[in-house]
């Protein structure tokens, strides 16, 4: 068996043993979706209003299923107090 062979059968491994892996989104990326600058995107998530993932490099992560929730609760029209 090759070693390339192996990695193969190995990476197919372990690609059934665990779930689907999320996806990732860098500050830049989140910030384009607000449109905002990405240390605002930082601040947020010092304030605890966005989760984040640390990466070994110290880098912020953040999923991109809570982004896109954050950004829903963002878009919608404030309550109407008259009521």
């Amino acid at each position: 068996m090759t070693s390339q062979t192996y990695a193969t059968r190995r990476g197919d491994r372990m690609q059934q043993d665990r779930p689907e892996l999320e996806r990732l989104l860098t500050p830049a990326e989140v910030a384009a979706m607000f449109r905002v600058d990405p240390k605002t995107v930082t601040r947020w998530a010092r304030a605890g209003k966005l989760s984040y993932i640390r990466t070994l490099g110290g880098h912020r992560r953040y999923r991109e299923t809570e982004v896109h929730a954050f950004l829903a609760v963002d878009r919608m029209p404030p309550p109407d107090l008259a009521q």
